[in-house]
C-alpha cells in the first residue's frame, strides 16, 4: 500500500517479487511440459550419470551456444 499522494511502485511483467523462487517440483513440471508440447529436452547435466552421454550433450551445447560462464567446468 502507498500513502495518499505517493507514487505507486513501478509495475512490470518481470516483477519477481510476487512469488517465491521456483522449486524442484515446478521445474520438473516445466521440463515435462516443454518436452510434451515442444519436443525440447531440458536435463540438468549433473543428473546425467553416463559419462559418455553427459560429455556428448555438453559438447553439443558448447558447439551450439558456447561454453558456460561460471559454475563447474565439470558436470560432476
Amino acid at each position: 500500500m502507498s500513502m495518499h499522494g505517493a507514487p505507486l511502485p513501478p509495475r512490470s511483467c518481470l516483477d519477481r517479487g510476487t512469488r517465491g523462487p521456483t522449486n524442484e517440483n515446478e521445474m520438473n513440471a516445466m521440463r515435462a511440459a516443454t518436452w510434451h508440447c515442444h519436443g525440447i529436452v531440458a536435463l540438468p547435466v549433473a543428473e546425467i550419470t553416463d559419462d559418455w552421454l553427459r560429455q556428448a550433450i555438453t559438447n553439443e551445447a558448447n558447439r551450439r551456444w558456447g561454453r558456460r560462464n561460471g559454475g563447474n567446468s565439470h558436470a560432476r
